[in-house]
């Protein structure tokens, strides 16, 4: 396992390198899929990485890096879904002793999920990161990963005032 400061540090290289990367382009589709792609490459033991995004109240997968994804969640079922109602990130270390885990992957060992939220304060969607490792996120991932969601909802609200949709 890695030193708990070593993990804080990747994470703020990688928030400082997104930053650089997407004031390139206001499109906040092109930084999602940017996100996913960074992180899913700098952070050690990831199987997946990605976004689903609230869509006609449905969580319907965005950017994502990893196996083929499934593509509308069940609503109020599973860890993006405890996410998005409880407005919080959520660690889950055995998918298989959460209630109503949605099995997009059965290698799927442990996941970490962090709200994404549009201008308005209210929830637009979630960043979901599965490893097949059990027990593979700790206080310092979910800390990391806000992090860079942070960056995103910054850029997101900079595209909004600016008269982007």
């Amino acid at each position: 396992m890695s030193r708990p400061d070593a993990v804080a540090d990747r994470f703020t290289r990688i928030a400082d390198q997104l930053e650089a990367l997407i004031s390139k382009t206001p499109d906040p589709v092109a930084h999602r899929a940017t996100a996913a792609a960074l992180l899913h490459h700098k952070v050690p033991r990831v199987s997946w990485t990605g976004f689903y995004m609230l869509r006609g109240g449905a969580l319907t997968v965005d950017a994502y890096q990893g196996p083929v994804a499934c593509l509308v969640l069940a609503p109020h079922t599973g860890v993006c879904w405890a996410a998005v109602d409880r407005d919080e990130p959520v660690v889950v270390p055995d998918v298989n002793a959460f209630p109503g885990h949605i099995a997009c992957d059965p290698r799927t060992r442990s996941e970490l999920v962090v709200p994404l939220h549009a201008p308005d304060g209210s929830v637009a969607g979630v960043l979901d990161v599965d490893s097949r490792d059990p027990d593979r996120f700790g206080p310092e991932d979910r800390d990391g990963y806000r992090l860079v969601v942070r960056v995103l909802e910054r850029a997101l609200a900079g595209y909004n005032r600016s008269g982007g949709s």
